[in-house]
């Protein structure tokens, strides 16, 4: 006969967990059903959002610059310091030979005595400090001795220099690196927004940015033609060099913005300005706020002329060249290209200049 066994009650414990489950879904799913969607930004928060992510990409560019610049020197710094001591020991060691060669010699005459064995000791500083001892050498041997030790000495201190280098220039990596993702992370926070837009509206936001790149070309351009040279006024160049590194910029017209770059087929702001005066023979720093640093610092726009660098924003993170008539050429920021443009329009207040 069959066994009939009534069904296992679940325990108290496992209903209330499920009770109490059932409840949270129940809960979020009444919360996700009225909770209002979130609001997309429109058109101009979105244009607004990324300007401002664009411009704090380019203060870390700078940064990045800065650094990039710092571990280039430090590296020829470090080259130049271990080929030094590289000399340095072949030098010692053809003075170790050349005491080697007076104690052979002593040796043929009669036997080395303990004043020469002391010299071929691992520790010769010892030895000079025996001033009883000293008395007992010959001044040559005495030249040869203080000559390996003030070799010994200087390689000391480059090799201690060369190791302290070393760690700064880690320390430079890794901040290089840090900048860079730093730079990399606005741009793609940039991107994420305008990936938002609709196509639509991103050709609206072309437009805009196109238009204004055309307004403040024909603000440039002379009021009698349409070439691409600015209207200078009664500007002249600040010297002859200053219209070389000039002139060559304005043949990067339309070269797109890119951090970090140099040229010559792309340029970040102090980029263009530091292959602008290199092509005038002119060497002058890599980052804007170095650049700032140098030459004859200028606080009137009335006193500025054509080709000084121009300074803009309170931290100095941009930079162009003056083009004469209120005007600067620059690389302006990720999405633009080299162009002329009012400085009125930059987006941030005009610092100084600097006459190179």
């Amino acid at each position: 006969m069959a066994s009939h066994r009534r069904p296992k009650q679940p325990s108290r414990t496992r209903v209330t967990v499920l009770t109490t489950a059932a409840a949270a879904a129940v809960a979020l799913s009444a919360n996700a059903a009225n909770a209002a969607p979130s609001e997309k930004l429109s058109k101009d928060e979105v244009k607004a959002k990324v300007d401002k992510l664009y411009e704090q990409a380019e203060q870390a560019t700078e940064k990045y610059n800065g650094a990039k610049e710092k571990q280039q020197k430090l590296q020829k710094e470090i080259s130049t310091i271990q080929d030094n001591v590289a000399r340095g020991q072949e030098e010692l060691n053809k003075l170790r030979d050349g005491l080697g060669s007076l104690a052979t010699a002593q040796y043929r005459s009669g036997g080395i005595d303990a004043s020469v064995q002391l010299f071929l000791s691992s520790n010769p500083d010892d030895y000079l400090d025996k001033a009883s001892t000293l008395d007992q050498l010959s001044s040559q041997q005495v030249d040869a001795l203080k000559k390996i030790q003030d070799k010994q000495r200087e390689l000391a201190q480059e090799r201690a220099e060369a190791t302290e280098k070393l760690k700064d220039l880690s320390a430079t990596r890794t901040e290089l690196g840090n900048k860079k993702k730093e730079v990399q992370a606005k741009l793609g926070e940039a991107q994420r927004l305008l990936n938002t837009l609709t196509a639509k509206e991103k050709q609206q936001l072309a437009e805009q940015e196109q238009k204004r790149a055309q307004e403040s070309q024909e603000r440039a351009n002379r009021s009698t033609g349409g070439s691409e040279r600015p209207d200078l006024g009664e500007s002249v160049p600040a010297s002859g060099r200053a219209q070389a590194a000039f002139s060559a910029a304005q043949t990067r017209l339309g070269s797109p913005y890119v951090y970090g770059a140099t040229g010559p087929s792309s340029f970040d702001c102090s980029g263009l300005t530091s292959w602008a005066y290199a092509q005038a023979g002119v060497s002058i720093p890599r980052t804007s706020e170095a650049q700032s640093q140098i030459g004859t610092r200028i606080t009137s726009v009335s006193d500025l002329k054509v080709g000084d660098l121009v300074f803009f924003f309170n931290d100095l993170h941009h930079v162009g060249l003056y083009a004469g008539n209120g005007q600067v050429l620059h690389a302006p920021r990720t999405g633009t290209v080299v162009r002329y443009e009012s400085m009125n329009t930059i987006g941030g207040p005009f610092m100084w200049g600097v006459r190179v």
